[in-house]
């Protein structure tokens, strides 16, 4: 047999074309092999009837949040089922020392190992760490990260050093587990910048896949309009919440990030979740003032479909916050111009039980930050962005193609000989309302419960194994963790 399986009558979508063709895939040993208008069923041992539905590439969410709520051992299996339902087949999962995930401090060639461990043979979907910086001797680990575990993208959260996870907060050492002679300030982001650029100087055959992201918030402005939204007690649930950590103060602090990204020469930089027309403005002004540096820029499906009147409240709050409906346009706008790089969940799954606070749910500053939200990337950015004017082709770029060429996932995001056979068969035309009961996430809640999505995930393979049809997952969790780059 030249083929293990074929699809048959599918609408194929790919990236950087501008054409949705009919074509049959087919698929040998975990790889696409052959793309053409007609194979023969008599090629392949297996059929799989395409139904005319799209074909995308499986989608790469290159930000979430695995067991930073729920233990990693648990959270792994029914997140990454999640992912699975929705078109997602590799997850690149943020990563730290300190108090949630493990919680635990120590040297990244201690913790790393024990991640790896927890999570091998738990994911349904291929999984991949990024991972941050949070002492000084982290630094020095950023080249062996590299080189032995083919961990090759870091992150900075900006706003860490003197604000909360979740608002404010008066001890933030406890919380990051650093040690008395570490401060994780502007300064510690400075070195790991210097590391960064040195990792890609030892390293020049991965220079392009080595990279820095910063969550760009600005701690002082936040913890400052955070007591005056407070003590005013005009506003209440997300309006409040995005009062308290205003558009500008994610502003300034892309400023922060980018002057000291030219500094020290730091040169691939990613900015994430930007949520505000601010952010795009000051990330566009850096971009034009330092084109040596590599910027690239990620919106969330949360920032796209919700704003702050969302309906489920509380249950969408999130760092950094859900926005007016003007700065939600904004968003739009920077896609359609091709201002974003990719879109991502920054799935975070928050029980039901711990999001809000059990005397006072109303309060918005005492729920938990953050929700899950995977399953829902492809049909979210599919059903809002194609009633913008967005192709298809560029959904693809946006879930699949940039995401895994930026963290060094080569043989993903696209659907062409030599690539994972990694396929979602996607209804474009299939509506349907979300409902957190239909979700495998153990969350329990949505902040997009009760939205109307059109395009819905039928089918999404793994290297050629069928692990989601209909809704339901299929078979023991098969995903394999990526070295980079893979």
């Amino acid at each position: 047999m030249q083929f293990d399986i074929i699809i048959k009558n599918v609408r194929l979508v790919r990236p950087n074309v501008s054409t949705v063709d009919q074509v049959d895939i087919g698929i040998k040993g975990g790889k696409i092999v052959k793309v053409d208008p007609y194979l023969h069923p008599h090629e392949a041992k297996t059929i799989v009837d395409g139904k005319n539905h799209m074909a995308f590439p499986g989608l790469v969410d290159a930000h979430m949040h695995t067991g930073i709520y729920t233990h990693l051992k648990d959270d792994a299996i029914t997140e990454s089922r999640a992912a699975a339902m929705g078109g997602v087949t590799s997850s690149i999962n943020y990563m730290r020392t300190g108090q949630y995930y493990l919680n635990k401090s120590g040297l990244y060639n201690d913790f790393f190992p024990e991640v790896l461990n927890i999570s091998n043979g738990r994911f349904h979907v291929d999984y991949a760490y990024h991972l941050a910086p949070m002492m000084g001797s982290h630094i020095n680990e950023i080249e062996p990260l590299i080189e032995e575990f083919g961990v090759t993208s870091f992150k900075i959260f900006m706003f860490y050093g003197s604000h909360g996870l979740h608002g404010k907060s008066d001890d933030q050492s406890n919380f990051l587990m650093i040690g008395p002679d570490d401060k994780y300030d502007t300064a510690h982001f400075e070195f790991i910048m210097r590391g960064i650029h040195k990792a890609m100087e030892k390293f020049p055959d991965k220079k392009d896949i080595i990279s820095l992201s910063l969550h760009c918030e600005t701690a002082e402005i936040m913890t400052a309009y955070t007591k005056l939204v407070e003590q005013e007690g005009t506003l209440s649930g997300l309006r409040a919440y995005s009062a308290s950590r205003p558009p500008h103060s994610e502003g300034l602090a892309i400023f922060i990030a980018s002057y000291l990204a030219n500094e020290t020469n730091c040169a691939n930089i990613n900015l994430l979740h930007l949520s505000s027309r601010k952010a795009i403005d000051a990330a566009m002004i850096m971009e034009a003032t330092f084109p040596h540096i590599n910027f690239k820029k990620e919106v969330t499906v949360g920032h796209l479909l919700l704003d702050v009147d969302c309906p489920n409240g509380n249950y969408a709050k999130v760092n950094p916050p859900i926005r007016p409906r003007e700065d939600v346009d904004a968003l739009w706008e920077s896609l359609k111009d091709g201002h974003i790089d990719w879109v991502v969940s920054d799935h975070a799954c928050c029980s039901k039980e711990m999001k809000v606070d059990a005397e006072k749910p109303d309060e918005i500053f005492l729920a938990k930050s953050g929700f899950g939200g995977t399953e829902y990337l492809l049909s979210g950015i599919f059903s809002e962005g194609t009633n913008r004017g967005v192709s298809p082709n560029k959904i693809a770029e946006l879930v699949c193609w940039n995401p895994a060429k930026r963290f060094g996932l080569l043989s993903k995001g696209d659907i062409a000989p030599g690539f994972d056979a990694d396929i979602v068969l996607f209804d474009p035309d299939e509506t349907f309302t979300v409902r957190a009961e239909d979700s495998e996430s153990s969350q329990g809640y949505s902040p997009f419960e009760g939205y109307e999505l059109t395009g819905k995930v039928k089918t999404t393979l793994l290297r050629g194994n069928i692990i989601c049809e209909n809704g339901k997952v299929i078979g023991e969790p098969n995903g394999k963790y990526l070295s980079r780059p893979y």
